[in-house]
């Protein structure tokens, strides 16, 4: 009975999610709308994410109001593949990921971590699941923006270095916006920064211990360098030999907060 009742679950959390999918496109061809500026976003990082990437919620909070104009200047234009560039495609949703994330945790807040926020189908549904971003008409969950429009619409691995879960071991969310004209720059430097960041990744010429990011999504870095070591080599000033044993740190799901 118990594994009726489990399989009948899991059926369920799957069409859930189907039907979330297929009613969330990456880029909508139907609606043409020019795209938005970044700029709130850009003054409110600048004002409330330290030096070091940490987040200072409790600042946060109290430019709500800015924040939530923000957002609704992202729900009311949808990127499309007719009007915006690739680039401004890209960083678009970058910025979403990261504002709305923001958002989930001030909803919440005060809180430990972001995997404390729960909600649907226990054991199936996570935080990244909650159906909570309206865009044009248009449901997303922040799992829908990350797996089914940046990772394979864009294919480009430093996403990854990019968009920051509210979490310590994530890479540093960074202290501007992402903007088209200067995207390729902005996802470089992510990148090096956060793979040269002790905290997150200790690499060395005896040893590669670096972030699980790396094994959870080793397809996409294996499909832009061959491996994940190669990729690596492209963001180290020394590059780790063929025989540097690589291993992977354990993740700190505690919230990214300034102290």
């Amino acid at each position: 009975m118990k594994k009726i009742l489990l399989l009948f679950t899991v059926l369920l959390a799957a069409l859930v999610l189907w039907f979330t999918c297929a009613n969330c496109r990456a880029i909508r061809r139907d609606v043409v709308s020019s795209p938005v500026s970044h700029e709130r976003w850009d003054a409110l990082l600048k004002k409330h994410i330290t030096p070091d990437g940490l987040v200072r919620y409790r600042d946060f909070l109290r430019d709500s109001a800015e924040l939530n104009a923000y957002l609704r200047l992202l729900e009311s234009a949808h990127p499309n593949d007719k009007t915006w560039t690739r680039a401004e495609q890209m960083a678009y949703w970058i910025n979403a990921y990261n504002a709305y994330t923001v958002q989930l945790i001030l909803r919440h807040y005060p809180v430990s971590s972001i995997k404390d926020i729960k909600s649907g189908i226990a054991f199936v549904n996570s935080v990244w699941d909650i159906p909570f971003i309206r865009i044009q008409g248009y449901t997303y969950d922040l799992n829908n923006i990350e797996h089914n429009i940046l990772r394979p619409v864009f294919q480009d691995a430093r996403i990854h270095a990019a968009i920051n879960c509210a979490s310590i071991s994530c890479p540093p969310l960074r202290n501007e916006a992402y903007v088209a004209e200067r995207l390729d720059a902005q996802l470089d430097d992510a990148m090096r920064r956060f793979i040269a960041d002790s905290l997150r990744n200790r690499i060395g010429p005896d040893r590669a211990e670096v972030s699980k990011i790396f094994r959870w999504f080793s397809g996409d870095f294996e499909r832009d360098a061959g491996s994940v070591r190669a990729f690596l080599n492209r963001y180290l000033t020394l590059p780790i030999s063929a025989h540097t044993p690589i291993s992977y740190l354990d993740y700190d799901w505690a919230l990214n907060e300034a102290r």
